[in-house]
């Protein structure tokens, strides 16, 4: 009975593994394909012939990238929005989600506030009347035109505001014995424990600002002051336009499929090397988060 017992723990352990190995590899496959499409020439690119491993290797598409002044200042420009943006983030979903987490007895008007925010969630001004209002505050072609109009991202405050609720409250009624205020407990009680919670909305909106192009594109004026995703995005190759037989023969070895491989691959690399020192908080935190007793 017990070597039977043994077998379906086995059985079932070897299906779990495959099943994972599975989606694993639904999940890894297209991204060495899109990486090895990037150091592919042209031709094997749009031929189809390029597998997981690059064909007529050439970096020309890198080249096309790294070699413009203009890639650089919009990695500048995307690195700063995404520094203001989740910090002013953090600090918006951290003052709201505080005081939404505590109950009607300690915040009598909880249950308004909280409403205002499921409207919020779910109805928006739309597109032409936030474009009318970051234009009437002469923000349009700033970088505050990226950072503003999303500066409370209202999903993100509802997980957030849930983790604080989960928290133990004889932490902060020791606290309140001890003479603490609100602010105190926030700050030296709360926050500290919180890290599970805050890692993984910093984690949303790091990558919401990181990917988004489409503001780059509606409140930049001029392509000096686009973001990054949103240069990439309008990166095109003209080769008509192209007069330097020396330049034709370079472009010729890139095509708009190696490019595209090559912007998803560049766009990628900065979130790759910030999720691991996120991702053992964010289990935790989107867990917690997202449970209401």
């Amino acid at each position: 009975m017990m070597q039977i017992e043994f077998f379906k723990n086995k059985l079932m352990d070897t299906v779990v593994w495959l099943i994972v190995i599975l989606m694993t590899l639904c999940c890894l496959l297209p991204l060495l394909n899109t990486l090895a499409i990037s150091f592919s020439n042209n031709s094997a690119a749009n031929a189809n012939q390029v597998g997981i491993l690059p064909v007529g290797f050439t970096l020309s598409s890198y080249k096309k990238l790294l070699e413009d002044n203009q890639f650089w200042r919009s990695a500048w420009i995307s690195v700063l929005r995404v520094v203001l943006g989740t910090g002013l983030n953090m600090l918006m979903m951290i003052l709201l989600a505080y005081p939404l987490s505590k109950s009607k007895n300690r915040f009598a008007s909880r249950d308004i506030y909280m409403k205002l925010v499921i409207f919020a969630m779910l109805f928006n001004g739309g597109l032409i009347p936030g474009y009318i209002i970051v234009s009437k505050l002469h923000l349009l072609n700033t970088i505050w035109a990226l950072v503003l109009p999303g500066a409370v991202p209202v999903f993100n405050v509802i997980l957030l505001m849930n983790f604080m609720k989960g928290l133990p409250e004889a932490l902060e009624e020791a606290a309140v014995i001890d003479g603490a205020s609100e602010w105190t407990i926030l700050t030296r009680v709360v926050l500290p424990i919180s890290k599970p919670g805050l890692a993984t909305v910093a984690l949303f909106c790091i990558v919401n600002h990181w990917n988004d192009y489409f503001q780059g594109l509606i409140y930049m004026r001029t392509p000096s002051k686009y973001p990054l995703q949103t240069y990439i995005q309008q990166l095109t190759i003209d080769v008509s336009q192209i007069a330097d037989p020396q330049q034709l023969i370079y472009f010729m070895t890139i095509s708009t499929r190696t490019l595209n491989a090559a912007k998803i691959v560049v766009a990628t690399v900065p979130l790759l090397v910030i999720y691991p020192f996120l991702q053992r908080y964010f289990v935790t935190g989107i867990v917690i988060g997202a449970v209401k007793e």
